[in-house]
């Protein structure tokens, strides 16, 4: 599992990672998670599927397989889980690899030449920016709503608790 920000960071250290993943791994195969259903709400996350190669001076990785199931899907941790069937077209696609709507290829060559190595990548349209029809349901929405601000608090307390004196260190 990979945080989102991991894959289009601009810095040198996200850059570098991606490098070196390209690189020194044959990295085939990268599912875009809907958002907020694996570690907290609203954080999107992806899996990595990679294998480690024996050391060449040649990148390993030769082609990138990305499954999109986060465009036009709408989970929650809550009240619209994740669930096993839910993955069936993701191995189904895995398996056979080819191309579907959701399952697309890039070369080695597409990825290195994408500014600073930027993998956020997606081809699909998001229906709900076009179609007022096509949004979630209102209580999914609240619910997404309450879950992103729980996550925000969440990690405001621990940036909270990290800034706070220790006990008889404290400055005056």
């Amino acid at each position: 599992m990979l945080p989102d920000n991991v894959l289009f960071e601009a810095g040198r250290a996200g850059e570098g990672i991606r490098k070196r993943l390209l690189e020194g791994f044959n990295f085939h195969t990268l599912p875009r998670l809907p958002t907020g259903i694996w570690y907290s709400p609203g954080v999107k996350a992806n899996v990595l599927f990679f294998d480690k190669k024996a050391a060449s001076r040649e990148a390993q990785t030769r082609e990138l397989w990305v499954y999109d199931f986060r465009t036009n899907v709408h989970k929650t941790l809550k009240t619209k889980k994740l669930v096993q069937s839910d993955l069936d077209d993701f191995a189904s696609c895995y398996q056979k690899r080819e191309e579907t709507d959701r399952f697309k290829r890039f070369s080695y060559d597409d990825l290195v030449a994408r500014d600073k190595l930027n993998m956020d990548i997606f081809w699909l349209k998001d229906d709900s920016l076009e179609d007022i029809d096509a949004l979630p349901e209102p209580d999914v929405i609240a619910t997404e709503i309450v879950e992103n601000l729980e996550a925000a608090l969440e990690q405001f307390r621990s940036v909270a608790e990290e800034l706070a004196p220790v006990a008889g260190n404290e400055h005056a």
